[in-house]
């Protein structure tokens, strides 16, 4: 029940979040709160796949994950400081560019996990290209601020680390799918 939980909680919380986005702007300070507890939720997900995989992917997931994890939680208290009239990183220059590298990490520890499904044939073929696509469009989304590519996203997380989190569920599918196309 954990690793469901596990699986699922960063993806459904940061759905709420960039619906919130949407309807309220980039700088609603409750996005910003639920970004933050939904990155902290990711970051949990990020370091129980790290234990998924062996040898250098496993290292570089947990660095790259690390790394992730601190600019995804930066971003989205930028976002609650923004709110209260304090300054944008995003338009600061100097130190604050650390933030820009940092919440990149984020979807290239997405893509690292895809590459370790695919790799290692865990779960159903689909979860893998699907984290894949989202990974690349996670930056695009959030970084020009495009509210329904970000739900959109976050959507196919939810599909695809719920088909992880409940893999009876797309077995069954799959058995009433065959199972219909003998019955006559």
């Amino acid at each position: 029940m954990r690793d469901r939980v596990v699986l699922v909680a960063g993806p459904v919380i940061y759905l709420g979040a960039d619906l919130v986005y949407a309807l309220r702007g980039w700088d609603s300070p409750a996005a910003g709160v639920l970004h933050v507890l939904g990155a902290t939720a990711y970051a949990v997900l990020v370091f129980t796949a790290v234990g998924w995989f062996r040898g250098p992917l496993a290292v570089v997931l947990l660095v790259v994950g690390a790394l992730g994890a601190a600019g995804n939680i930066g971003y989205g208290f930028n976002t609650i400081h923004v709110s209260l009239g304090d300054t944008d990183l995003n338009d600061a220059s100097g130190a604050a560019v650390l933030i820009k590298v940092l919440g990149l990490c984020f979807p290239l520890s997405l893509l690292l996990i895809a590459g370790g499904l695919r790799w290692q044939r865990i779960g159903p073929g689909w979860v893998a290209v699907a984290v894949a696509v989202a990974a690349v469009g996670w930056p695009v989304a959030h970084i020009a601020n495009v509210g329904w590519l970000a739900i959109v996203v976050n959507v196919v997380l939810v599909a695809a680390f719920g088909a992880l989190a409940f893999p009876g569920a797309d077995a069954a599918r799959r058995q009433d799918a065959r199972m219909s196309s003998v019955a006559p």
